[in-house]
């Protein structure tokens, strides 16, 4: 019996490994790495130095509300010791009646909120559907008069707005619904954008409506408007921060400390001393900002229901 005995092939050794090539236009080889930066890489870097340049405020004005010192030289990124002697010190009504501030700024947010909505989603209906005479000059003119900030107005609605006092006080100056009044004037602004978004509403459904029995209004709250709330979410949204950060107006057409709003009030608080109350001015900051953050919060589930359920079938 013999045993056949076959030599072992010889093991050659592995190729050392080699980064990942991609053949460039110009027949050039790029490795991996590269080809990440140069397509993807350099966004996220941008991203990344875009929240930095943002968050760098809002992380310095949360310090200083937790800051028991709460002064400019001794507020830091990160503090040493936490406090909410601010936030005592501001709801105590010491620098002055916050709670009421932030009772009519909230007021006055929600009524100016949803009427500029209301009366903006009317307009843009009329002129996305109806067709009449003057409606193209219309549509010139809103955009016209976005063009020119509001206050420059401001000598003629004081006027009018005296005016308007001395008839029903209820409506004149130190008072909240005639500022109300004033910033429904903003509504103007909102009838572009929504009636872009009506224009996108195929009319096709309207016809329908109209062929079951339906009228101008039935068509518009029950085919139309359920379609829309994206764009109503957005400009509800959109007021509502215009109005709570809004100060020039404010401080003219409100000058009682009982009718004063956040903006005007919080601006008082460091006005006087803008060193040693920067601790309570960026506490009523920070109360400041959780109105708008809950809203946004609320308001992003319509937002993307919206636009996914908001299809022609």
């Amino acid at each position: 019996m013999t045993s056949l005995l076959t030599d072992a092939p010889e093991q050659t050794p592995a190729p050392a490994r080699r980064p990942a090539l991609r053949v460039r236009k110009d027949g050039l080889e790029m490795p991996r790495g590269r080809r990440w930066w140069q397509e993807v890489g350099w966004r996220h870097a941008v991203g990344l130095a875009g929240v930095a340049f943002a968050g760098f405020p809002v992380l310095y004005i949360i310090s200083a509300a937790f800051n028991p010192l709460g002064s400019v030289a001794t507020t830091e990124i990160i503090p040493n010791t936490f406090s909410l002697v601010n936030f005592e010190t501001l709801l105590g009504g010491s620098k002055g009646p916050f709670g009421l501030w932030y009772l009519n700024t909230l007021v006055l947010c929600a009524v100016v909120s949803v009427a500029q909505v209301l009366l903006s989603t009317l307009a843009a209906y009329a002129f996305s559907r109806f067709r009449f005479y003057g409606r193209r000059g219309g549509l010139l003119a809103l955009l016209l008069v976005q063009m020119f900030p509001q206050f420059l107005a401001v000598v003629a609605l004081f006027l009018m707005i005296a005016d308007f006092g001395r008839i029903i006080p209820g409506i004149g100056l130190n008072t909240l619904a005639g500022y109300a009044l004033v910033l429904m004037g903003g509504a103007l602004g909102q009838v572009w954008l929504i009636k872009g978004f009506f224009d996108s509403i195929p009319h096709e459904l309207d016809e329908a409506a109209r062929i079951d029995g339906a009228g101008h209004f039935r068509t518009f709250t029950s085919v139309i408007l359920p379609l829309i709330r994206p764009v109503l979410a957005v400009t509800g949204l959109l007021v509502f921060v215009s109005v709570i950060g809004e100060y020039i107006l404010a401080s003219i057409f409100l000058t009682d400390n009982s009718v004063k709003t956040l903006a005007v009030g919080m601006f008082g608080i460091i006005a006087g001393d803008r060193s040693n109350n920067l601790g309570v001015f960026a506490a009523g900051s920070v109360m400041i900002a959780l109105p708008v953050l809950l809203l946004f919060l609320y308001l992003q589930k319509f937002i993307v229901g919206g636009l996914t359920a908001g299809s022609v079938k």
